[in-house]
């Protein structure tokens, strides 16, 4: 019965971790690999699934409280539109082993990045 808490508590606290732009999806995509046991090709796709309807709220309140800029949201769309046919090109195509290695590599990149640049904005 209680089988369904834990993914519950992890899809809560990143979709509230996405709502606020941090990449609560990549937290989910980490927690559903190394902890429910579930296939990384299967992850993606829950990611992406998750991540739709939790764009377009985040995406519609922003838009309501004024911080879209309209301007660079033109110039970000073709691109990024592209950028992600192409990225889901690549991942459908790679080996898995593939893309876990830079996928983690990624991750502690970008978390050294944030921790980095919270210490120089703390002194």
């Amino acid at each position: 019965m209680t089988e369904w808490v834990m993914p519950f508590l992890a899809a809560a606290a990143t979709g509230i971790l996405s709502a606020w732009g941090v990449g609560g999806g990549t937290l989910l995509l980490v927690f559903m690999t190394l902890f429910l046991d579930v296939g990384y090709r299967e992850a993606q796709a829950v990611n992406l699934l998750f991540f739709l309807p939790t764009a377009g709220l985040s995406l519609w309140f922003h838009r309501k409280n004024g911080f879209l800029d309209k301007d660079v949201w033109r110039q970000a769309a073709v691109p990024g539109v592209l950028a992600s046919l192409a990225g889901a090109a690549v991942a459908v195509m790679a080996d898995v082993s593939l893309l876990r290695k830079p996928f983690g590599i990624f991750l502690l990149y970008s978390g050294a990045s944030m921790l980095l640049s919270a210490r120089k904005k703390d002194k």
